[in-house]
């Protein structure tokens, strides 16, 4: 549930209940958080638990689709195109080509100089500016 939650914000945190809560309710209040977020988890975990029992084998069906879609949650469109279209072959994206030989990068046409072309007269526009 927090897993994103890091140490600086965890600090900000403690310094915004600093400023409202008081140094004098800051502890009590960090202590009864701690204890709601461990009464909230027991409780999850021992719904979990309740509904194994409830549903036995059929538990595992319900999870499969879940699983997939949390697999689907964090894929991001690169990872979309190299397993959808690519078969999950990301040398396109990383430049390591299965090839014994590298591929020879293409070369820009070379442009011979010519005569430069005449360039006009810029006008000027004093009130422009």
């Amino acid at each position: 549930m927090f897993a994103n939650v890091g140490w600086a914000e965890m600090l900000v945190l403690v310094v915004i209940g600093l400023v409202v809560l008081g140094p004098e309710r800051l502890p009590g209040a960090i202590r009864w958080t701690g204890t709601a977020l461990r009464q909230a988890r027991d409780y999850v975990s021992g719904a979990t638990s309740q509904l194994r029992e409830d549903f036995g084998p059929e538990f595992e069906e319900f999870r499969e689709p879940l699983s997939e879609l949390n697999k689907l949650r964090g894929m991001t469109p690169r990872a979309a195109i190299t397993k959808h279209l690519l078969d999950g072959d990301d040398s396109i994206f990383t430049g390591k080509f299965d090839g014994s030989e590298p591929r020879p990068q293409p070369q820009p046409p070379s442009v011979e100089p010519s005569t430069p072309a005449p360039q006009r007269p810029t006008k000027f526009d004093p009130d422009a500016t």
